[in-house]
Order: C-alpha cells, then structure tokens, then sequence
C-alpha cells in the first residue's frame, strides 16, 4: 500500500485501532490459529486497523521468523478489510531487515519503534528513520517514546521525509507536541497523521483530542471491544457524558490495576483476552504475569466495565 491510500484509511477510522497480543501455545511457541481468531474477531467487532506484533504484540519477544508468520497471519485474517501495520525497531540494519520481513508477509505499512537501548542526538535519530524510510516501500509512521523524542524542528523532518506518514506519541509531553504540531503545521503542511500511543491511551484522548490528535491506540479493545467502541464513538461525535463514565468507572480503575506491575500494559490485556474466552497463552520473558489477585481485579473490572454499557441503554 502506498503512503497516500495508507494515511487515508488511517485519518478517519471508524474504529479504534486494534493491537492484538500475540497467541502462544502451551509449548511456549507462536499459536498462528488462535492469532488468526484473535485478529479475525477484532476486525469483525469493528477494528479501524490491525497493529501486528507491536507493543502489546510483544515484538520485543518474537524471532524473525516468527514475526513475519505472525505478519502474515494477521493479513490473511484481515482479509483487506482494514489495513495491516507490522513493527520494526532495533538499530537500523535491523530495522530495515524487520521491514524486509513485513513487506513479504503483505503488510501494508509499519509502525517504527524506538532503536534498541542507545540514546542518540537528533540528527542520528533523523538518520536512521529516514535509512528505514528509503529502504522499504511500506510507509512509516514513527514511534516516539522512551529513547526517541523529538525535536518539534526534527519532526518537521521527519514530515518532509519520503515515505513518513505520521508520529505516534506514546511521550506524553502536550506542551512538546502542540509545539511540534505548530511546526509541521506552518512548515511543512500536509497529511501528516498523529497518534496518541500512550498506555491505554482512552484514559488521555480527551486531552490529546483537545489539541487536535484524534487518533490512538487501543489494548482494552483486544479484551474488551464492546467498550472500546463505545468510547470511540462517544470520543467521535462529542458525547462527554458517555466519555466520562465509562474513564471513571472502567478506564482509570484499569490503569490504576495496570500501574501495579511492570509490564501489565501488555501482561494485564494478555489476562483479559484469557478471560473473556480466548487462550492466547501467557506472556514471554522477560515479561510476567498478573498475580492473580490482580486477575481477578481484571474480571470484577470487566464485568463493571459490560454493566456500564448496560446501564446507558
């Protein structure tokens, strides 16, 4: 997919953007048909998009040639209903390889996360985005966290860059991206697309909304889609009343839950998916898992979160 069609189908969804968590059998090894169900259904339940083996897919974990049939599989369960976005990260070498993986496996673009470990100056994070860029026909949009925060200058070029079609901003920092969104605006206009990738990033989007990033990330959908999509669209068309219910009384306990451990943004909705019917296994090192004193907070927080949409009918 080319970056114009791409950023088009990602600058309006009609849904929340769905990462799915990886599946693992019992062995510990890549479950491709629980995956390809997990996927299938996300998209069936009203998913905008398919993020494959990002964040809360556990790229970090995956082997090479287990990501590009993970890639693969999220696209035949698709079936070009929505478009497949694959991870790509590491030092640069890497990460084109990774790109390499993705564009054979059919993904239509990919989502760049942070290079491993280093903390490099502005113009060697320049450089490595823009050597991915040149090297893949898939279009990028750029993850910015941890390692790799930008410059509002540097993400003017990163958005006169070929083949960039976006920055997802799992920083936080709102005071740094409406300065960078004034940049790109008056220097370098166009379809340049923004999301918001904090943790559960629901819980901010009415911040994030509030200068202009209407798009974000959303893990409680791979557990939880039936209130996903009810904060989707109570975000899409103003319903404040509905938007602050469903933080107040599913939203911020999550996040509360999810701060209890390291590694919960991903451990915690991999529990979810568990119990709400789908084996997907348990997460690998060097992550772990929920107490399950946790897990059954998770549960009692479902059922409230179900018992919200409920109450609204």
């Amino acid at each position: 997919m080319t970056p114009a069609p791409l950023a088009a189908r990602l600058g309006n969804p009609s849904g929340p953007l769905f990462f799915p968590v990886t599946a693992y059998g019992t062995d510990g090894a890549i479950d491709l048909d629980t995956y390809r169900l997990h996927v299938r259904r996300g998209v069936e339940a009203g998913a905008a998009a398919v993020f494959a083996c990002c964040g809360t897919g556990e790229f970090h974990a995956l082997t090479p040639e287990e990501f590009e049939v993970c890639v693969r599989a999220a696209v035949e369960a698709a079936e070009g209903r929505v478009p497949v976005v694959a991870g790509a990260g590491y030092g640069t070498g890497l990460a084109v390889h990774w790109a390499g993986l993705a564009e054979r496996a059919g993904a239509d673009g990919l989502l760049a996360m942070p290079p491993y470990l280093v903390r490099a100056g502005q113009e060697g994070l320049l450089r490595h985005y823009r050597e991915l860029a040149a090297a893949t026909t898939l279009p990028v949009i750029v993850y910015q966290r941890d390692n790799a925060v930008f410059t509002p200058a540097s993400v003017v070029g990163l958005s006169r860059t070929d083949g960039i079609i976006g920055l997802k901003d799992g920083h936080g920092d709102l005071d740094l991206l409406q300065r960078t969104l004034s940049a790109v605006r008056t220097e370098a206009p166009g379809d340049f697309l923004y999301f918001n990738g904090l943790p559960t990033a629901e819980l901010t989007q009415p911040a994030y909304r509030g200068i202009g990033v209407t798009l974000y990330s959303s893990a409680v959908f791979c557990f939880l889609p039936e209130v996903a999509l009810a904060c989707h669209q109570a975000l899409r068309t103003g319903d404040r009343a509905t938007v602050d219910r469903l933080l107040d009384g599913f939203y911020r306990p999550f996040v509360e839950l999810r701060d209890q451990g390291p590694g919960y943004a991903v451990s915690l909705v991999k529990a979810g998916v568990r119990l709400r019917g789908l084996d997907v296994g348990e997460v690998r090192p060097p992550l772990d898992e929920p107490s399950g004193d946790h897990v059954e907070q998770l549960a009692r927080l479902i059922e409230r979160g179900l018992a919200l949409l409920e109450e609204a009918k």
